[in-house]
């Protein structure tokens, strides 16, 4: 994991198209603004993990299966 100090106002850039800006610093909240383009999804990690169970469970439900 690569760990970084930023202050407000301070940005990182991810690939060549995903800045990711601190916008306001609250006790022990960050607020993070996020520049990506349309096609990529920004998801909190816990919604994240959510959806993906969420595909898996239908995936394996029996309404999923192609019928004859």
């Amino acid at each position: 994991m690569l760990v970084l100090t930023r202050k407000v106002d301070q940005s990182i850039t991810i690939g060549s198209d995903i800045k990711v800006t601190v916008l306001e610093i609250r006790g022990n909240q960050v607020r993070l603004g996020i520049d990506a383009p349309k096609e990529t999804s920004v998801h909190r990690t816990e919604i994240y993990e959510m959806i993906v169970e969420e595909n898996i469970k239908a995936a394996q439900s029996p309404e999923s299966l192609e019928r004859e």
